[in-house]
């Protein structure tokens, strides 16, 4: 003889909701590990740039770069070339500049971007902040 278990539509409809409102893992609260971090948010630049000059053939100097949305992990970008950043707070970063990046009298574009996601986020890539000038004469 066969015993067969049957249970109350009420508990399956219930265990269903269930299952349904607390996902089965995936993607959910982004809580768990490996689920990988979003994209930190849009940096600013507060002028000026500090210093926010120099001449040709001047030593090199540490920049420093004023704002606010600054993550660990934001670089700040010389010319279009990423520089090893120096995180202070979230509001300032640091970087070297070579004597040999003000060699040359012209306007240097700096900005910074911040961290793209990673694990699931991967796909959101960092912003970048406002581009303020730096005077090389």
């Amino acid at each position: 003889m066969k015993t067969i278990i049957s249970f109350p539509a009420k508990i399956i409809l219930t265990a269903i909701v269930l299952l349904f409102a607390l996902g089965c893992g995936g993607y959910g609260s982004g809580s768990g590990s490996g689920s990988g971090a979003m994209a930190a948010g849009t940096p600013n630049i507060a002028p000026p740039l500090v210093p926010n000059m120099t001449t040709v053939g001047s030593p090199g100097f540490t920049l420093t770069v004023n704002g606010s949305g600054f993550v660990s992990g934001s670089v700040i970008y010389w010319n279009s070339t990423a520089h090893t950043t120096q995180f202070m707070t979230s509001g300032q970063l640091t970087t070297p500049i070579a004597s040999s990046e003000i060699a040359t009298a012209g306007t240097v574009p700096v900005y910074v971007r911040n961290p793209g996601g990673t694990g699931i986020y991967m796909n959101q890539t960092g912003q970048n902040s406002n581009t303020v000038d730096f005077t090389v004469q």
